[in-house]
């Protein structure tokens, strides 16, 4: 059963929370996947992990790696390995872009949603700097004082 189905189409999958906590995310992509049939099947019954995936060229193209799509439970021998490299289909522009951008020191390629568009996969990815602790802090903390303004002005209206 897919976990998220929104009004424009989208169904999301899977959602790399913990990439937006330990990155600074400062460009997005929306690439697709070469997937078996099984994947598919498995993916779209809502099962995925992408916590620990990342993306690394290879031969000037673009897979995707530790990202955890379970074996399909109705699958026989053709069934896919779990933890297995998958390309990711981007423009060449796309490609040169990320490339780039990834030798500079310190970038790297986290997926950050995995999500089906019009029957196809698409993974969104991000190219994003490591945080350092004190990042972390202060983002939790930013956070947390968005939460107690906004629970403060919902009190505030109620009032009067």
């Amino acid at each position: 059963m897919p976990q998220d189905r929104g009004a424009d189409g989208i169904t999301r999958v899977a959602t790399n929370r913990k990439a937006r906590h330990d990155y600074l995310i400062s460009d997005t992509f929306e690439a697709g996947l070469v997937l078996q049939g099984t994947e598919v099947k498995s993916l779209r019954e809502g099962h995925a992990n992408l916590t620990d995936g990342f993306a690394v060229f290879y031969n000037d193209e673009l897979w995707l790696e530790g990202v955890h799509i379970p074996e399909y439970s109705q699958g026989s021998w053709t069934n896919h390995t779990a933890r297995r490299r998958r390309k990711l289909l981007l423009h060449r522009e796309q490609l040169i872009k990320i490339s780039q951008k990834t030798r500079e020191s310190g970038f790297t390629i986290v997926p950050l949603s995995l999500y089906f568009v019009g029957g196809r996969a698409k993974v969104e990815i991000g190219i994003g700097r490591g945080k350092r602790d004190y990042d972390k802090r202060q983002s939790l903390r930013e956070a947390q004082d968005k939460r107690e303004a906004a629970r403060e002005m919902r009190q505030r209206n109620r009032r009067g």
